[in-house]
């Protein structure tokens, strides 16, 4: 069965636990994404940030998001995947979870992130219908 690895975008970009949600914003306008992995000095995966985050829990409460870092929206740990795990368990976490993207680890490297769209690729329509009606709940 298809892969993780297979199937992921290797082409990752983090914004570091210490950047601004300003800088991140920056990062995620240039890159045309939605979300970006929060990453430590220690090149460890500390969480995901979305443009809705910084949306919801900055701008709409007044906060100057050049003066919040990334970490501070960081929240418990961040939902992922290991790269070989099956198309199956992708289906099954982000159907739990109710997430687009996860973040895929080898060890405890970051290396790529499988959105709906990667898996809506490399699977039959079936599987994928039943996972964006669990996340869209």
């Amino acid at each position: 069965m298809t892969t993780a690895r297979e199937i992921m975008s290797r082409d990752v970009t983090c914004v570091g636990e210490k950047e601004s949600l300003a800088e991140a914003a920056r990062k995620m306008a240039d890159l045309n994404v939605g979300s970006l992995p929060i990453c430590g000095e220690d090149n460890r995966l500390h969480g995901m940030l979305t443009d809705r985050d910084i949306v919801v829990k900055a701008l709409a409460k007044g906060r100057n998001p050049a003066d919040i870092t990334a970490a501070e929206l960081a929240s418990g740990k961040p939902i992922t995947i290991g790269a070989d795990d099956d198309a199956a368990e992708i289906l099954r976490t982000m159907s739990q979870y109710k997430v687009r993207r996860l973040p895929v680890i080898d060890g405890h490297q970051l290396v790529g992130i499988v959105a709906v769209a990667d898996v809506a690729r490399a699977l039959p329509d079936r599987p994928v219908g039943d996972l964006i009606d669990a996340i869209s709940e």
